[in-house]
């Protein structure tokens, strides 16, 4: 057999995010094959074998790569619309559109969704589509083969709505799907794609869109489904008041006791948002182990509300972080989102008080992890872990006269990525993606926005 494969990277700050938050001020990482074989302070022992490559790190951050937990990809080519709508009247206002997405728009929106996340440090990315036109092509393979091609691990949400604005629900009429097609598609994509192994790069999660688009026998069902396959679940949840007074008008009860009457609560189920939750939602939440993902940037462009982050993890709630949908988070950055979510968080009840710098990067690297099921293979930087990390350049004017790197990160400018590593393979190199044209994939997304654009004034 071949040998290993070694790649040493020294002289650098590392926030490992290990369940001790251990740091070190000038560290080393050896990288062997797709695994982190050792790290620690100072530099790396001497003679490794098959040590094929050595990175001097000095002015940089290692952290863990981050982990995105909640998006659509394909509102890449719908961003900067109905800017100042609240989410249902954006919602209508959008759906239209979306609702004419083909193959080849969807591939050049994960593209960019993808790009435009693994150059700012994202080293695991998720994606929850739920809109399927007739007759649009393979949504699901072309945004699977865009993450393969970019490089990132990746769990595709496949999302499904089957309640349409003639059954009460937000979306149009013909941009829905009938029950059993919905739930017969979302299995055969497990099937196809879904890899449970411990290095897998691309996995499947069942996740119905939410309350007012989805029927209670898509949620029930879709839910035995993900059990029978073993995979996770994924929905939105709690995120307005208009959600909230529409599942009591609807269910006659909030969303968190609505999703539990439907198998919607436990250890295999993330929600997007979660803004409106009383203390006997967070305490369910808790007591169950279901996942959050906050997307503080899409909040606050939708007016949604501050979640409460800091009840949650304080009540043993898994919380990672969430781009969201370009077409409410135009910017399609995680890294910035441990800013905001630092940020918005202390405008809530507990102010100062509320996050720290470190515990942001935890919800964007272990925390995310967490949510999406996989904390035992990536999501921080031990021994054994994958290798999915990425190194930070904090020596320049932007952050180069704050002592604390973390700080830095967190609270500084976006800090420029010099190189991200997913399974030992390097991904991104001075702020550049390595495997995919940057230039060919901004061309193509103006060029589908356009078409899209031009469908849906036609229609």
């Amino acid at each position: 057999m071949a040998a290993v494969q070694r790649i040493v990277i020294e002289n650098c700050a590392i926030a490992t995010v290990d369940a001790d938050d251990t740091e070190y001020a000038d560290g080393h990482v050896v990288i062997a094959g797709n695994r982190i074989e050792a790290l620690g302070a100072g530099r790396a022992p001497e003679g490794l074998p098959d040590v094929v490559r050595r990175v001097d790190a000095t002015g940089h951050l290692v952290t863990p790569g981050l982990v995105n937990t909640h998006h659509h990809y394909y509102q890449w080519i719908t961003r900067g619309l109905a800017t100042d709508h609240n989410l249902f009247d954006w919602l209508v206002a959008l759906y239209p559109t979306w609702a004419r997405i083909d193959e080849q728009m969807v591939y050049a929106a994960a593209q960019g969704s993808l790009a435009m996340m693994a150059r700012g440090g994202v080293t695991t990315a998720m994606d929850h589509h739920y809109v399927f036109p007739a007759g649009s092509g393979d949504l699901s393979g072309a945004i699977i083969r865009a993450a393969r091609e970019t490089g990132v691990r990746f769990t595709l949400a496949r999302g499904s709505m089957d309640r349409s604005e003639k059954d009460g629900g937000l979306p149009p009429d013909f941009a829905v799907e009938t029950l059993d097609g919905a739930l017969a598609a979302t299995e055969a994509t497990v099937k196809e794609h879904h890899d449970s192994s411990f290095d897998a790069m691309t996995q499947v999660a069942v996740a119905p869109c939410s309350p007012f688009s989805v029927s209670t026998e898509l949620l029930r069902e879709g839910a035995e489904l993900a059990r029978r396959l073993g995979v996770r679940l994924h929905t939105h949840g709690s995120e307005t008041v208009e959600e909230e007074q529409f599942c009591k008008e609807l269910f006659g009860m909030g969303p968190t006791d609505y999703f539990e009457s439907t198998g919607w609560l436990g250890e295999d189920v993330w929600m997007a948002h979660c803004v409106h939750m009383n203390d006997s939602d967070i305490a369910a939440f808790a007591r169950t182990k279901t996942g959050v993902a906050h997307c503080p940037s899409s909040n606050a462009r939708l007016a949604a509300g501050i979640a409460r982050v800091p009840d949650m993890l304080a009540a043993g709630v898994p919380v990672g972080l969430g781009v969201d949908g370009t077409a409410s988070n135009e910017s399609g950055e995680l890294h910035t989102e441990l800013r905001n979510a630092l940020l918005v968080n202390r405008l809530g009840a507990h102010r100062e008080a509320a996050l720290n710098a470190r515990q942001a990067l935890r919800l964007g690297t272990y925390g995310g992890a967490q949510v999406l099921g996989r904390a035992a293979e990536t999501g921080s930087l031990e021994a054994g872990k994958l290798a999915d990390l990425v190194l930070w350049k904090m020596d320049t004017l932007a952050h180069a006269s704050i002592a604390d790197p973390v700080t830095a990160l967190v609270l500084g400018a976006a800090a420029p990525v010099t190189a991200s590593f997913v399974n030992g393979r390097q991904i991104v190199e001075n702020g550049r993606l390595l495997h995919v044209d940057e230039d060919a994939i901004a061309r193509s997304t103006r060029d589908e926005a356009r078409r899209l654009a031009r469908i849906a004034a036609e229609a």
